[in-house]
């Protein structure tokens, strides 16, 4: 059957996506259709701040895009080779705190040691940093998206844990959205399945796919891959046939494989 996936294709990996694989061997078609852009900021500070990590008691990173910022301010030879030859071992002397495996994976890329990939949430994650770490420290260091969530601020606020947040990147609607949608229900009809990866994924699709789908959008089983997705999914009204235990492809896939049955 037909699955939808409203997820961006992962970052410099080549070969098939692993949501698309796995799938695949549940027996499903997958296709991705790209939701988000996204837009760099801040940059400069960012430099500034990781060759400075004196100043603070470890990093937090929730989202790949902003493992990918880091990665962009060591773009230049001397503050690649500076990283390697001491920062980095300055940072591991600290936390280096992660919400899962695809962003953990990305840390150890920078020769980082990420700590919580199994946490899978921002809520698991901070419960994680509040009792690793004391409230008498200098801030952990969180740079993230402009829609970020306040779960992971608040409660590290609430419990007395310093945190100094840096906006690195923006995220906006993919501007050819709603034309690759058309397209994909044009050429290939109504999906036995749509999934959906973030909350601004089902800001930016829903409405496009309620028109497309018409009368039929009671026959798709809607999917989500964790649950702030779902619980933005069930607000707007939808039924959600299935949610991923863990945000991987395996769970995913399994989950969807599941309420096709």
């Amino acid at each position: 059957m037909h699955v939808l996936l409203l997820k961006e294709p992962r970052d410099g990996e080549s070969g098939p996506d692993p949501y698309i694989k796995e799938l695949s061997s549940h027996g499903h078609k997958a296709t991705l259709i790209p939701v988000l852009s996204f837009k760099f900021v801040s940059l400069n500070t960012l430099s500034d701040k990781l060759f400075q990590p004196e100043k603070h008691s470890g990093l937090i990173f929730t989202s790949p895009r902003a493992v990918e910022a880091v990665k962009m301010c060591l773009e230049a030879e001397e503050r690649r080779e500076e990283w390697h030859k001491s920062v980095k071992d300055k940072w591991n002397a600290k936390s280096v705190y992660v919400v899962g495996k695809a962003t953990a994976a990305l840390v150890q890329n920078l020769g980082l040691n990420p700590v919580g990939e199994d946490t899978g949430t921002a809520e698991v994650l901070s419960q994680v940093i509040i009792e690793r770490e004391d409230t008498n420290i200098p801030p952990l260091f969180f740079p993230c998206g402009s829609i970020k969530r306040e779960v992971l601020p608040t409660a590290l606020r609430e419990n007395g844990v310093p945190l100094e947040t840096l906006t690195v990147y923006q995220t906006a609607e993919h501007p050819d959205l709603e034309k690759n949608l058309k397209n994909y229900f044009t050429e290939q009809g109504i999906p036995a399945s749509i999934a959906f990866f973030s909350p601004s994924g089902v800001k930016f699709c829903l409405e496009v796919v309620q028109r497309l789908s018409g009368e039929q959008l009671t026959t798709i089983k809607f999917a989500a891959i964790g649950p702030t997705t779902q619980e933005a999914m069930a607000a707007e009204g939808l039924c959600v046939s299935a949610t991923a235990e863990k945000p991987t492809a395996e769970h995913l896939a399994a989950a969807i494989a599941k309420a096709l049955q």
